[in-house]
């Protein structure tokens, strides 16, 4: 099997449409991580209820490959930990913990990111005590289910993870760059050949 391209995506701050506008409820995440309904754990300091409707998840995880497939070309996608502690930064400061989708079709009301952070210490992080097996840089969120149809849902399996849309500076041109590294890459091993 040939080895795949890897293209890393970044957010540029000061292009105004760079940024993760929504989250969304996901069968399947790209992140391959999936999220923790709070509800679902005990904790000996404060209980938490089937009417709270909280869950916990991983919403983009730094240097994690991506499986991407544009027609016959297959290609991972990463975030570097500054990309991924930008889009959560971003995401709070324009406003967007509303903003949320289901399986990125359908806008659903009633879906809010209640608490954002990027992990710092994944040993003492509030991600290790729902046992996400968060990684340094993860960015994690809190989110509330207040749409009845939407938490039926997710008891019943029909979302398991959390997934970003959002936009990223210069994909197109990383690609063009990754396919130059690597014939630059290849050139250099057939003159050291010879």
């Amino acid at each position: 099997m040939a080895k795949l391209d890897t293209i890393e995506l970044f957010i540029d701050e000061n292009a105004d449409k760079d940024g993760i506008e929504a989250l969304s409820l996901v069968k399947f995440p790209a992140t391959e991580e999936t999220w923790v309904a709070l509800n679902q754990h005990k904790i000996e300091f404060k209980s938490i209820d089937d009417e709270k409707r909280i869950i916990i998840g991983l919403a983009l995880v730094p240097d994690k490959l991506i499986y991407r497939r544009n027609g016959d070309y297959e290609y991972n996608i990463t975030f570097s930990k500054d990309t991924v502690n930008k889009a959560a930064r971003l995401y709070l400061k324009k406003l967007n913990n509303n903003n949320a989708t289901l399986e990125h079709k359908t806008e659903v009301d009633g879906v809010s990111v209640v608490e954002s952070w990027t992990v710092e210490n994944p040993k003492i992080d509030k991600t290790a005590l729902y046992d996400l097996n968060a990684t340094e840089g993860s960015w994690a969120v809190i989110m509330s289910i207040d749409n009845d149809k939407v938490w039926q849902e997710i008891k019943n399996g029909t979302y398991l993870g959390i997934s970003v849309e959002g936009y990223f500076s210069d994909e197109q041109k990383l690609s063009a760059q990754a396919k130059e590294d690597e014939l630059i890459e290849k050139i250099k091993q057939l003159l050291k050949d010879e």
